[in-house]
């Protein structure tokens, strides 16, 4: 008996010690989970998407009116950012890409880099030797090429609708490499090769080798362009500048990718920012005798160069270090011109970059017309996509696009690259509204953008709030002062109200349209070409 009754204490005992532990399970683990799952946003909206693509000329079952509001609970918890990206319209998805949707396929872009990666293992032997017979000391690092590569992965995720897709886990991955990995080369960029430090100071324009950037390869044999500081955050464009010699700001690269991934554009290559030891990331590595001879010692001895080129060849124009270290961006480069060609086209709406010349679109306001009138804004979304590329660089106060790249292989309707926003969030205190003229002129817009600039107007989503949240993340965070992040919320606002004063006056249909366009004329320039 007496065991017996040993027995149901201990499990008297038992059942007691199970009982205490799942109600502090329940009070302490799972109450507050659905706590939390009864505040988190109910995103909804009065949109309903097909499995048709925005982006693909699939047609969208979404009403628009002037007053359409999406309904979304309103929560101050969690990230913004987040829930903007778990929106439908950030998930909307794509047709299956085949083979011609594709810029690169995987055989060719490897077969390309080893090629490359060969030619660099040999002139790079031949310069250690040329260095030690001269007595100059080269740091070596060796190449460690990877199939798996962010950079690589990020050139074959490049498509006909964007350069990267809104899950590719390689753009993060890309942004961390870049401003972690090792660098072992350090060159100047193509454009400033070109120049051969002959430049003409007769004219108003000055090549871009005035805007000191370098290309730096790193160990993974990934290659991104530096941009160093040359102006601090709080500092604005001075009203009596001319937009075509404004500074050009490394933050500003960093912000217009952010920018460009929140209006779920993805045509802006991946921006990290970056401090760069100019003289262990630069002077010691790199094989270019010029660029090693415009190195020198400031009086306060902080490491400094500046540009092989005739009227910015002097110390005033120099970039330093402090004493070595030197703030900057790191752009992503796109794959090579030999494996995917480009064009460079000039903006309809380009800009007179002369002191007292101005283009026709300035002063004849009924000039969209005629653009509709010429190939290729006549036909397909290319007059579309120039309006997209007016309200991105409007929003960043970017009055410098004088020309756009595409990719060849995509054909008329491509999508447009936004290349070189080093020139925007110059001025928070005032807006530029001629860059809106293609808007203001055409009264067109794609619907899916229109969709998501009301987002992002929006008090749960607003665009200063999540694009605060994105640039946190930079390590040069913060990247932009919130006189800026200010100025993207009241833009907008402007482009808002622009879209209005359009539907008001030609209604509705007649302004937004569908995303894709069906071009009547069939693309043959290219073999690779999408033919639409």
């Amino acid at each position: 008996l007496t065991m017996s009754g040993g027995m149901r204490r201990d499990r008297l005992l038992v059942a007691v010690t199970l009982v205490t532990l799942l109600a502090a399970d329940i009070h302490f683990v799972l109450l507050p989970r659905l706590k939390t799952w009864y505040h988190l946003p109910r995103e909804s909206c009065a949109c309903r998407v097909t499995n048709g693509s925005l982006e693909n000329g699939g047609a969208t079952t979404v009403p628009w009116t002037t007053s359409q509001n999406f309904t979304v609970v309103s929560t101050e918890r969690g990230s913004k950012l987040e829930r903007l990206f778990r929106h439908p319209l950030y998930n909307i998805r794509l047709p299956e890409l085949g083979p011609d949707e594709r810029l690169l396929q995987e055989e060719e872009l490897m077969n390309y880099c080893k090629r490359k990666v060969s030619r660099w293992e040999r002139m790079k032997k031949f310069y250690m030797e040329a260095a030690a017979a001269s007595n100059i000391t080269i740091l070596n690092h060796p190449v460690t090429f990877d199939p798996e590569a962010s950079w690589l992965q990020f050139h074959l995720g490049i498509n006909r609708y964007a350069l990267y897709s809104r899950d590719d886990s390689s753009v993060d991955r890309l942004l961390r490499d870049m401003q972690t990995a090792t660098v072992i080369s350090a060159d100047f960029t193509q454009d400033e090769k070109a120049l051969k430090g002959a430049c003409d100071c007769s004219q108003v324009v000055k090549p871009s080798g005035l805007h000191l950037k370098l290309a730096l390869k790193l160990q993974d044999f990934g290659k991104a362009m530096f941009k160093p500081m040359r102006q601090e955050r709080h500092e604005e464009t001075p009203e009596n500048f001319f937009y075509f010699v404004d500074f050009q700001r490394h933050n500003a690269e960093i912000a217009a990718f952010h920018l460009d991934r929140v209006l779920d554009f993805r045509r802006v290559p991946p921006v990290a920012g970056r401090f760069i030891n100019v003289t262990g990331e630069i002077l010691y590595i790199t094989h270019n005798e010029e660029l090693r001879s415009v190195f020198f010692n400031s009086p306060a001895n902080n490491t400094c160069f500046f540009a092989k080129c005739l009227y910015v060849c002097k110390s005033e124009y120099a970039v330093c270090g402090h004493p070595d270290l030197l703030e900057g961006s790191m752009s992503a480069y796109l794959p090579g011109l030999s494996i995917a060609p480009r064009i460079s086209i000039p903006n309809p709406w380009i800009r007179a970059y002369s002191f007292t010349g101005r283009e026709e679109w300035e002063v004849n306001p009924l000039y969209c017309d005629n653009v509709k009138k010429l190939y290729p804004y006549n036909s397909g979304n290319r007059l579309l996509n120039i309006i997209d590329m007016a309200i991105f660089d409007f929003l960043t106060g970017n009055m410098d696009r004088h020309h756009y790249e595409i990719f060849t292989k995509f054909g008329d309707d491509g999508f447009l690259l936004h290349l070189d926003n080093a020139r925007g969030f110059g001025r928070h205190s005032s807006d530029e509204m001629s860059i809106l003229a293609p808007l203001t002129q055409c009264c067109m817009i794609k619907r899916s953008t229109l969709f998501r600039l009301k987002l992002l107007a929006k008090s749960e989503y607003r665009l200063s709030d999540v694009m605060r949240e994105s640039l946190s993340r930079d390590p040069l965070s913060p990247v932009l002062t919130e006189d800026h992040l200010q100025a993207l919320d009241r833009r907008l606002g402007h482009v808002l109200r622009t879209v209005g004063k359009c539907v008001k006056k030609l209604g509705e249909p007649q302004v937004v349209i569908t995303d894709f366009v069906e071009s009547s004329r069939v693309t043959t320039s290219h073999p690779g070409g999408n033919n639409r």
